[in-house]
């Protein structure tokens, strides 16, 4: 998910050619000693500053193409831990910035989890809603991620509809004492611009390591194993590494990625793409897990992140998204006991919350949902029995 948001005046966020787009992206090829960072794809349909209303900010929502087609951007922070390296390590020494809303972030907050790694990596949650990030500056009209304290004010959208709490969810930054997210980025010298999370951040060297969900993913499930309680627990095993490779090359850019595809097309022919590609996944992921209980020959991190979409189909994606081809409980009966087991997997369910997944989607973006109504959907009972346990993985 790149959750950081501008709000765009209607009608003005429009395909242009690559003399418009160069001078909104030459901040994104900036090079810096500690950042590893990948071209600004030019085939992007991003407007200019001066013709779309945008902040110094960017967001998921302005990386199309010409035809209207969501086209993910990489994160930009490529950083690893490794032993004898830069960033080496340690316990005590990073902390994890997430969002509970996020499906990339939320992942790498439930490996922390499933890992045992509490004692060892801290982590702050941010609040669901978005709000203006600098609005004393009336030409910066950035909304994203923002730290409050359980019990703070409850907050409302970007047009001041709606009331959102502050609940006990919340974990605020005692790190770095920051206001939001994008702060954290610009504090360690970010010029790209997408203030998204998850945040892997180095209170030694005080900069982010990395905020790319699947590395986090991949550091958190080796690099910290001396002072992991479950260190035995992998989610990349070797012997599997081709089996998840195959998976991913399908359910990544159809699923994962598939429902962003759906949500933020401009076009109907990008829509339409994506929402069959997306329909033709379902429909493979359904009839393979109607044959095994993992993604995998046995749980991997190929289940953590297709989990991650699916808990999230139902509640948000099927309405807000657009990804109306059917829902999990009433059309995809393995996908739907699917979804139990891996709840019920150890520390997966102390990373899921529905209202902050639900309060995010249907709050943060106000020419998607201006008055913030959140829609009461069905209730589904993850914790309840399920038939998966008689499954061979």
């Amino acid at each position: 998910f790149e959750p950081s948001m501008t709000i765009i005046s209607a009608g003005k966020f429009a395909a242009c050619n690559f003399s418009t787009i160069a001078p909104a992206v030459r901040p994104f090829l900036a090079k810096s000693r500690t950042v590893h960072r990948p071209q600004f794809p030019a085939f992007l349909a991003m407007a200019t500053k001066a013709d779309s209303g945008l902040g110094s900010g960017r967001t998921a929502l302005d990386e199309t193409d010409v035809k209207g087609a969501f086209k993910r951007v990489n994160s930009v922070w490529r950083n690893h831990i490794e032993e004898g390296g830069e960033f080496s390590p340690a316990s005590g020494r990073y902390h994890l910035y997430v969002a509970l809303a996020c499906p990339w972030a939320d992942g790498t907050l439930a490996a922390l989890f499933m890992k045992g790694l509490e004692d060892c990596i801290g982590y702050s949650i941010v609040h669901p809603t978005w709000q203006r990030s600098r609005p004393e500056d009336p030409a910066d009209q950035h909304h994203g991620w923002i730290f409050c304290k359980p019990g703070d004010p409850p907050l409302s959208n970007g047009l001041g509809f709606g009331s959102f709490e502050c609940d006990d969810a919340l974990v605020p930054d005692t790190v770095n004492g920051a206001k939001f997210i994008r702060d954290i980025y610009e504090k360690a010298g970010d010029t790209g611009g997408k203030y998204s999370t998850p945040v892997l951040w180095d209170k030694e060297k005080n900069t982010i390591v990395n905020n790319e969900s699947m590395d986090i993913l991949r550091m958190f499930n080796s690099k910290f194993n001396q002072w992991a309680k479950k260190p035995d627990l992998d989610l990349f095993p070797a012997d599997l590494e081709a089996e998840a490779d195959a998976a991913n090359s399908w359910i990544y850019p159809n699923i994962n990625n598939g429902v962003y595809r759906c949500g933020f097309a401009k076009s109907q022919e990008a829509y339409d793409q994506a929402v069959k590609d997306l329909g033709d996944a379902l429909a493979k992921a359904e009839a393979l897990l109607e044959k095994q209980r993992y993604v995998c020959k046995r749980f991997s991190y190929m289940d953590l992140r297709l989990f991650m979409t699916l808990v999230r189909f139902d509640a948000v994606y099927v309405v807000y998204f657009k990804t109306n081809v059917g829902t999990i409980e009433m059309n995809y009966p393995n996908l739907l006991e699917y979804c139990k087991d891996i709840y019920q997997f150890p520390g997966m369910a102390k990373a899921i919350n529905m209202r902050h997944i639900k309060m995010h989607y249907f709050t943060s973006h106000p020419d998607l949902n201006k008055f913030a109504v959140i829609p009461r959907g069905r209730d589904v009972d993850y914790a309840g029995d399920h038939k998966r346990a008689k499954l061979s993985a």
